[in-house]
């Protein structure tokens, strides 16, 4: 049996596939996520199975496909009482921790002031689980229900930050900097309890650590450093659109960039804390997101869309036993890191599962992985793969697109290649009956 590696994931929330700085077409700067990809597999081709936090997060803690992760919605918890593969590693002798915004509770508010709620039900021995970035103010407004809020009373603070969501709850498209301090800005306190647990984690097994970032999710707050990094800097215009695109449009856009730069910058940090205590090769790091943003292209902001920019995620992984500088366009889909922990960890991959392991690609022997991947939520379903994708149920209709040679998705051709739908039907019609 081969060595157990600690695995540590950084898991993003609303950051789409195409905004690191490996992409050629965009300028986001990321030279850590750039370096892990030099040194490991950066897969293009990543989806999630649903681009909406509950679902996608229930996907990935079960490994099923949406229309089996029991959390169709925001409005519904994942079971109590469901299989999760946290629970799996644990069992293989795993320190599981983790913390940020697990969001597999978002129905209610049940964090705790110190985070515990429901982390050792889903499987974790450790953790310190917090609300997302609106569920914060809008369960805490007047007594903390997350650890984070209760952080921010805690520190005198919480009058500056419920009057800075204030503001930017009148408008969306805010993209002023927070009075908040560098340490009380939510992603960089996130990253430092991670810190935390690592320090305070035995040595004497091998670790999981799951690091659930608040951002890039809107709103587009960021401290005054972070506002700093992209000023005056044009990013390009949202595509296909209708609109004048605006200054405002483009602020957006240097926040969103600003807000992944600073989690770049941690993984930075987390690299260097495993090379000082002689872990970074015995360490698989995986880098992803729970679903994409929109960010104005067809028009459209947030998620919960069949569009690429909604279902695409980025997805980068560097560790013992990983082809360093390998670049694939394979589809898959995040459920695979379900199966691909478990594998990594020596833990049998439960039969039931919907999510394949990666480990064969990751080595470098196999180019194959899965012929397609789906993805869905609500009323429309999807399957993608990797040339062409058709979307059933969305906005009424169906759609068929040629994503090599049109990737904006900007021409629908149901009705020009009946045998491409014929062939993708079957699949859908196989999926989910």
């Amino acid at each position: 049996m081969n060595q157990q590696p600690n695995i540590l994931f950084f898991f993003p929330d609303q950051h789409r596939h195409d905004w690191i700085g490996a992409e050629p077409t965009n300028a986001v700067r990321t030279p850590y996520l750039d370096e892990l990809a030099q040194n490991g597999v950066r897969f293009t081709n990543a989806v999630t199975p649903s681009p909406v936090c509950a679902p996608a997060r229930a996907c990935l803690a079960s490994g099923m496909e949406y229309d089996y992760c029991a959390v169709p919605d925001n409005s519904h918890n994942y079971p109590l009482e469901n299989w999760t593969f946290y629970q799996a590693l644990q069992n293989v002798g795993y320190s599981v921790m983790g913390c940020g915004k697990f969001d597999l509770h978002k129905a209610t508010s049940s964090w705790g002031i110190d985070g515990k709620g429901s982390i050792k039900d889903w499987g974790f021995t450790d953790g310190i689980d917090n609300a997302g970035k609106w569920d914060a103010v809008r369960s805490g407004a007047e007594k903390p229900k997350d650890p984070y809020m209760y952080y921010l009373y805690q520190e005198g603070l919480v009058d500056v930050h419920l009057s800075d969501m204030a503001r930017r709850r009148s408008n969306k498209m805010a993209t002023f900097p927070t009075d908040l301090p560098e340490s009380a800005y939510c992603d960089n306190w996130i990253a430092q309890n991670g810190l935390n647990l690592l320090n305070q984690c035995s040595d004497s097994s091998p670790w999981f650590l799951q690091i659930n970032f608040t951002g890039p999710h809107s709103p587009w707050d960021l401290t005054s450093r972070m506002k700093s990094t992209y000023a005056g800097f044009d990013f390009p215009p949202p595509h296909p659109t209708n609109r004048l695109v605006t200054d405002e449009i483009n602020e957006v856009r240097q926040n969103y960039s600003a807000m992944i730069e600073n989690i770049d910058r941690w993984l930075g940090i987390y690299i260097n804390w495993l090379s000082e205590r002689n872990q970074l090769d015995n360490t698989l790091i995986v880098f992803s997101s729970d679903h994409g943003e929109m960010l104005g292209d067809h028009d459209r902001w947030g998620k919960s869309l069949p569009y690429q920019s909604s279902i695409g995620v980025p997805l980068i992984i560097a560790g013992p036993n990983v082809k360093p500088g390998f670049v694939t366009d394979i589809p898959v889909s995040l459920i695979d890191l379900t199966a691909t922990f478990l594998d990594q960890a020596n833990s049998k991959i439960p039969s039931q599962l919907h999510g394949r392991t990666l480990r064969s690609v990751l080595s470098g022997n196999d180019q194959v992985h899965r012929q397609y991947v789906l993805s869905g939520l609500d009323s429309w379903r999807l399957v993608y793969d990797g040339h062409h994708k058709l979307v059933q149920g969305f906005e009424g209709q169906s759609w068929l697109f040629d994503l090599k040679n049109d990737p904006a998705e900007t021409q629908n051709l149901i009705l020009d290649q009946p045998k491409v739908v014929e062939k993708l039907q079957a699949l859908v019609t196989h999926e989910f009956g």
